[in-house]
């Protein structure tokens, strides 16, 4: 288990209480009560640090390393019901974007999100999560598909932006990420968007228009990164935490903006230490959602769902 700076009281206080476990065990001395007094202190201090996070150790928390993927999720609902379908028809198969059929019970859903990959070889692989254009269109011909034989869509969002490379602008990445937006605002069956890590720029936009849009606790949603941002404004990434404060990128943040619609509670210490607690979560919130969302008519859906996005924002006229 790795632990971020913040945690590093809890990481001694769980050394603290493995070294107490080891003397009862390879000794006649009765260390239960110390071992309680230490599970109850290091309760305590998990609540009082992740109860006062900051914006930055939020973002920190959501690149964790050990905290669960899309496939993960995937995996873990779906069991193994779900098929990956692969490729745009046109480019290639981009593997930073991965969908699939898979069920969740007895009801289907077209399961769409980015993948990032668990170590160099894999990140590489994946492309860090950042999807070309073909990943896009990839998305948009399974919904599309969902769509014309009735299947709800959830999107999994997790990338720290849609790829900025000079090939990827070649094949069109801003037209791509437009068309899935329009595409998705009309999609004439339910969406139910879940970001559960990164929420980056166009690339998070690329597949988060949802009639619901529900975020981990533990993750950030915004248009640039708080390092790009720092960059640009101060040519240094040294004031990160400060633009983390500034940009409101937490799920905190876009609930009282209202863009998104709620935010999920994780385990105490994060989705990565409680994996299985994370996905029974998630599960439940998507049919929960899905069962108010099916009773209305694909008419019905879009014009909610317009409508829903059409409020979003102050003008003055």
């Amino acid at each position: 288990m790795e632990y971020l700076e913040f945690e590093l009281p809890i990481k001694e206080l769980e050394e603290q209480l493995e070294k107490c476990q080891v003397i009862g065990e390879e000794s006649e001395v009765d260390v239960t009560e110390t071992c309680k007094q230490i599970e109850s202190k290091l309760l305590e201090t998990r609540k009082e640090i992740y109860k006062n996070l900051s914006a930055w150790q939020r973002v920190q928390l959501s690149r964790h390393p050990d905290r669960p993927y899309t496939l993960d999720y995937i995996r873990a609902i779906c069991g193994d019901t779900f098929l990956e379908l692969h490729g745009d028809r046109n480019v290639k198969d981009d593997k930073a974007m991965i969908g699939g059929l898979g069920k969740i019970g007895d009801q289907s859903f077209m399961f769409i999100g980015q993948q990032k990959g668990y170590n160099t070889k894999t990140r590489q692989y994946r492309n860090f999560g950042m999807a070309n254009p073909e990943g896009y269109r990839k998305a948009l011909r399974l919904m599309k598909s969902a769509e014309k034989f009735g299947v709800p869509v959830v999107s999994l969002i997790d990338t720290p932006g849609a790829y900025p490379g000079i090939e990827a602008e070649e094949r069109g990445q801003g037209e791509a990420i437009a068309r899935n937006i329009l595409e998705m605002t009309r999609l004439k069956v339910p969406i139910i968007v879940v970001i559960i890590g990164e929420g980056a720029s166009g690339g998070a936009l690329g597949i988060g228009v949802g009639d619901v849009v529900l975020m981990l606790e533990n993750t950030w949603y915004s248009v640039i990164s708080p390092e790009s941002c720092s960059s640009i404004l101060w040519r240094s990434w040294e004031y990160k935490e400060i633009a983390a404060e500034a940009l409101k990128l937490t799920a905190t943040d876009m609930k009282k903006l209202k863009l998104i619609d709620e935010i999920v509670r994780e385990p105490i210490g994060g989705a990565h230490r409680n994996h299985e607690k994370t996905f029974t979560i998630v599960k439940n919130k998507i049919l929960k959602h899905f069962d108010e969302l099916k009773k209305l008519s694909p008419e019905a859906l879009v014009k909610k769902r317009m409508n829903k996005y059409a409020d979003m924002g102050v003008f003055n006229s």
